[in-house]
């Protein structure tokens, strides 16, 4: 059964409700229902340590465990993988590049063609917040997949954003609004197409192999 992993970057801890979290859902279940295993991983629930190296756990300068490696794991099993974040200041939450630092670690690193280690898996982005930015929080989110090697099909991004300043969230003001479901359904179904394409047909090794250990 292929899989989509859902990798949530909000700041609250479980079990707080995270408003990026119900946007994800409702890609979820499109994937769910087009055959998909699913799961979403909570980011800020995680020990995951500062870094762009692949493991920093036992004997590293952070001196504890680090959780990266076992959700690196769950990303190699995936098949599509979506990165959610809330807009900070406009920009991506600290988790979301963290989350981003960590996969780019695995940047030199190579699958049997040789070919970057994320050929061959579909990015996507959902972002919600109170304020103007979720064009770029997206655009960082899919520049960074695609530059390490996730294929970005056409659409791969939803959004909802609310008025300026504080007020309702997405799960209070936000699920009936037609342009986010819109680009929801979009954005899940090319995700769904092109995880399938790429199952029965990878990615050529034809002029984009790296040798082992180069960015």
């Amino acid at each position: 059964m292929p899989k989509a992993l859902f990798l949530s970057c909000t700041l609250k801890k479980s079990p707080e409700p995270s408003h990026t979290e119900g946007l994800m859902r409702e890609s979820m279940g499109i994937f769910e229902q087009a055959g998909f295993e699913t799961e979403l991983v909570r980011f800020v629930d995680h020990p995951i340590a500062f870094s762009v190296q692949a493991d920093e756990g036992a004997g590293s300068v952070w001196g504890r465990d680090d959780a990266w490696p076992a959700i690196f794991a769950k990303v190699m099993e995936a098949d599509a993988v979506v990165i959610g974040s809330p807009i900070w200041l406009g920009n991506p939450s600290s988790a979301c590049i963290q989350l981003l630092e960590r996969l780019y670690a695995h940047s030199s690193e190579t699958n049997e063609k040789d070919q970057y280690v994320f050929y061959n898996k579909v990015g996507g982005a959902v972002v919600t917040g109170n304020e103007d930015g979720g064009k770029f929080v997206s655009s960082r989110i899919l520049y960074s997949l695609q530059h390490i090697g996730f294929t970005v099909p056409p659409g791969a991004d939803s959004y909802w954003v609310g008025e300026a300043g504080p007020g309702p969230s997405y799960m209070e003001a936000g699920r009936d609004n037609d342009f986010t479901k819109q680009t929801l359904r979009i954005m899940t179904w090319n995700l769904i197409h092109f995880a399938r394409m790429l199952i029965e047909r990878p990615i050529p090794a034809e002029g984009n192999t790296v040798p082992s250990g180069t960015h």
